[in-house]
């Protein structure tokens, strides 16, 4: 069954949108949702939705399917995630597709986000096969030690809907290579996306059991049930820092393994010897990328004293050039907010700003007209003379708000910038290599851009410090969240 079969013609048929024990089947009580365009408000499809019961179903499968899977090759689970990685390629477009209508995304940034995914895929695939144990000499002559990495069992997974497809693949790739089986639970806002990734799984040879999808209008229930079953060893999550705080204390319990991805608020530093109108342009970028509803665009953008009015004008310009509207029209750039909640909050924090002082340079409001009232556009907004007593200063805005702050002295701006709860991703434009360094160096984030708005692969470790998460993923580092480490002693 290939993803076109995702949308249906129809969209109150419901899908059998649960993938347990290698069966797609309904939610035991029949319980279904709507999904929803969030262009244009339009409904998508109805999915199941999963209680309690159906997450535990999912997790005994996972379970049951977890000893055989374990000790498959190295190889032969590597040759499944070759095979899926093969038919995500193929299947690009479908996917980008369905990811635009779905979660609002402009189709080419929609088509850049399913590549990505299919990376991890690829990029895991190889991991397997460097899952190395070692030995350690003795001071005791009659004695050996082995130390040997073996998969942590059933892993619960939870996802958000900024990237409904790449966010699934970092976490569900790595747990299958290291010989785990997975239960996923989706955001709700994005399922059908999900449904997509897991038939591809399916048809890739993911044996039954070893990867089970949930899909579930509110998640409370299914985090319910991967907290308290037993045979959930580890919980991964991307999503809020407040409902990452609650999953880990939770998941204390039970000493259960967490890798949290959590909020961020990343500082976007223009040094005085930097060029301002490149700079602008990469703030631009990646500000707007995903409609600044990702956990790495930039919240704080620090611009020296001495090229701020350039900065900002050019910021200006390049924000006012970008075309809102749905991602599959041409030239659209910029989509909706997920939805009515986000728009909500971008109005509640350009409303506090202007309140205390703040100017705002161009957007700040609703866009309408032209196709757009259905949905959930707001305008990319530019801000300046923020202080640190406004709410977009302190809180992540996941949205299209750029705050401007000025400062004098490179002691000054790493203050600031280190002047938050959150550490995953920062931005530091400068020419002069010494003080990259030394920025670097003294930036409390776990990643760092250096006149790079990008600095995210599947080979390279993502994540963040403080109230940001806890562990890393893609990379070598990636692989390790899904291992136990053994020692075995042996007399001889």
């Amino acid at each position: 069954m290939d993803t076109a079969t995702v949308l249906q013609a129809d969209p109150s048929i419901p899908i059998e949108s649960l993938y347990v024990g290698g069966t797609w089947r309904p939610a035991t009580s029949g319980s279904t949702f709507e999904v929803h365009d969030p262009a244009t408000g339009a409904p998508l499809a109805t999915v199941a939705d999963a209680g309690g019961v159906d997450a535990e179903a999912a997790i005994e499968a996972a379970a049951s399917a977890f000893p055989e899977w374990s000790v498959r090759t190295a190889y032969e689970r590597a040759a499944v995630l070759q095979a899926a990685h093969r038919l995500m390629c193929e299947r690009t477009e479908e996917l980008a597709r369905l990811m635009t209508a779905e979660q609002g995304k402009p189709l080419r940034a929609a088509r850049t986000e399913v590549r990505y995914a299919a990376d991890f895929l690829l990029w895991f695939a190889e991991e397997a096969k460097r899952v190395y144990g070692r030995t350690i000499p003795s001071a005791r002559s009659d004695q050996r030690f082995i130390v040997m990495e073996q998969p942590v069992g059933v892993v619960g997974a939870i996802t958000p809907w900024n990237y409904p497809i790449s966010m699934i693949t970092r976490k569900v790739a790595p747990a299958l290579a290291a010989g785990c089986s997975v239960v996923l639970k989706p955001a709700e806002q994005t399922p059908l996306c999900a449904i997509a990734v897991f038939r591809i799984l399916e048809e890739a040879g993911v044996p039954a059991g070893v990867a089970n999808l949930v899909t579930a209008r509110d998640p409370k229930p299914v985090g319910e049930a991967l907290l308290t079953h037993r045979s959930v060893a580890k919980l991964t999550f991307t999503g809020s820092t407040e409902v990452g705080k609650f999953l880990a204390a939770r998941a204390a319990d039970q000493m259960k393994r967490v890798s949290l991805e959590l909020g961020g608020h990343a500082p976007f530093i223009v040094f005085p010897d930097a060029d301002p109108v490149h700079a602008a342009k990469g703030a631009a970028l990646v500000k707007l990328l995903n409609t600044g509803q990702a956990c790495i665009s930039p919240n704080r953008l620090y611009v020296h004293r001495s090229i701020a009015d350039e900065f900002v004008e050019t910021l200006r310009r390049r924000v006012e050039s970008m075309k809102a509207g749905r991602g599959v029209d041409d030239g659209v750039s910029v989509g909706p907010l997920i939805d009515g909640s986000a728009f909500s909050r971008m109005q509640a924090q350009v409303s506090d700003a202007v309140r205390k002082g703040a100017t705002v340079v161009t957007g700040g409001h609703r866009l309408t007209g032209d196709g757009l009232d259905g949905g959930w556009f707001f305008a990319p907004t530019v801000v300046t003379g923020v202080t640190p007593d406004m709410t977009m200063y302190r809180e992540e805005t996941f949205g299209p708000i750029a705050p401007v702050v000025t400062f004098e002295s490179e002691a000054e701006v790493i203050e600031m910038a280190n002047d938050t709860r959150y550490g995953l991703a920062s931005y530091v434009y400068t020419k002069d290599l010494a003080r990259a360094l030394r920025t670097a160096e003294a930036l409390r984030f776990g990643m760092v851009g250096i006149n790079d708005i990008n600095p995210t692969s599947a080979a390279a470790p993502f994540g963040g410090r403080g109230e940001s998460g806890l562990g890393r993923e893609g990379a070598q580092e990636g692989i390790r969240e899904y291992l136990e480490t053994k020692l075995v002693g042996l007399s001889i």
